[in-house]
């Protein structure tokens, strides 16, 4: 039976590390992050954890050490935020590339400079080609949610990759909201204990982790990288499924929100998506067929499912919290764009960079993005396609 709680985000990441009990825990503290290592401090201090907790001296020092765990065969996470996981970003790709399932929670928010502790994406989206499987939540239930789910979905066998699990810095990591929780023991059920194939002190089958990788074999071991994203896009949907049959809440790559007969539509991500909705809500009110996705996975990215979704749109608006510094949109905007390339019925699509360094972003916010899609969808004519919302002129 679950337990209702309040709490903010990440007291729920550290409450699900904490039912999960890991083996290695190895952190460095970073805003706004730091809550996630001091509250699991505070469980192997009070002995309800069995985690080795490794305190070290940086990003780069905590992902190494998780790397180290996971290859003589221990499950290991750790926790970040922006420069720290910018700092990271060397070890990202060497998790990644020996297919090592560390499980890392990251408080989204926004990369120097100017120096700004405020959230956007601009950290997580700076990692996206690094390997990692990223899920974005939209408030703390989802966050807690998305940590339950996480190891089964990295260390599956037809997977073996590490994991993001990403939750938007101060607005869903500090506030505090109501939440269910599981029971301790229904969790570590759900999980299960990890069995790694093979590993460094495994006597019966001796290997090398983090060989040189020669002309010959490189391109085969990126390939196989490559299919492994491929994938966790199908382990993800199952272990969604077995999540929903467990403990009643659904899960997909994306929530389509009042999609069904939709002609103007949104894609955007995280705690943004809340607001967003109550602007549909307030717009479908006065018979606008307005409606929105919301992105949960972000990688491996659900383009076919996406575009199918937005097929039946007259005009879409993609929306970045995150800079790309493409000069022609966000990285949100590419894979959108991108996935719905050969629909035979595209909709007219721009891309809103929006809410960097925290900047707000407001039900009137949303309507008047709706507003630009109806001018749209009514003269044909789309205007510039990558903008910016909220800046001062």
């Amino acid at each position: 039976m679950s337990i209702r709680e309040r709490m903010s985000g990440n007291e729920a990441i550290a409450t699900a590390m904490r039912q999960i009990n890991p083996d290695v825990f190895a952190m460095f503290p970073i805003t706004p992050s730091t809550e996630i290592p001091q509250y699991f401090a505070q469980y192997v201090a009070d002995g309800k954890v069995d985690t080795e907790f490794v305190c070290v001296e940086s990003e780069h020092s905590s992902l190494s050490t998780c790397l180290g765990a996971e290859a003589a065969g221990a499950r290991a996470i750790t926790a970040t935020s922006s420069a720290g996981l910018s700092y990271m970003n060397e070890v990202l790709y060497v998790a990644a590339s020996l297919r090592l399932p560390v499980v890392l929670a990251v408080a989204c928010r926004a990369l120097t400079g100017p120096i700004n502790i405020n959230h956007d994406y601009s950290d997580s989206m700076a990692e996206r080609d690094s390997g990692f499987i990223q899920i974005y939540g939209e408030n703390n239930q989802e966050v807690y949610d998305n940590y339950l789910m996480a190891h089964r979905i990295a260390e599956h066998k037809d997977v073996r990759l590490p994991l993001m699990i990403c939750e938007d810095g101060f607005i869903t990591s500090h506030a505090i909201e109501n939440i269910e929780l599981e029971e301790d023991d229904k969790v570590k059920a759900f999980v299960g204990e990890y069995h790694p194939e093979n590993y460094l002190l495994k006597k019966e089958n001796p290997l090398a982790v983090g060989p040189y990788g020669v002309t010959s074999y490189y391109m085969e071991a990126r390939v196989a990288q490559a299919q492994a994203m491929k994938n966790a896009k199908k382990v993800i949907l199952e272990v969604a499924e077995d999540f929903k049959n467990t403990f009643g809440r659904s899960y997909g790559f994306f929530e389509e929100y009042r999609m069904e007969d939709a002609e103007l539509a949104m894609v955007i991500m995280g705690s943004s998506a809340g607001t967003a909705k109550t602007c549909v809500d307030a717009m479908r009110a006065e018979g606008k067929k307005v409606g929105l996705i919301k992105v949960r996975v972000f990688r491996p990215f659900p383009g076919p499912e996406i575009a199918k979704a937005l097929a039946g749109c007259k005009a879409v608006a993609v929306m970045d919290k995150s800079e790309g510094f493409s000069a022609c949109g966000g990285p949100l905007f590419a894979e959108v764009s991108g996935a719905c390339i050969n629909l035979d019925n595209r909709p007219k699509m721009i891309d809103i960079v929006f809410g960097l360094g925290g900047r707000d972003f407001t039900v009137e916010s949303a309507r008047s993005v709706y507003d630009r899609l109806e001018t749209i969808a009514q003269t044909g004519d789309v205007g510039e396609v990558y903008t910016h919302m909220g800046q001062r002129e």
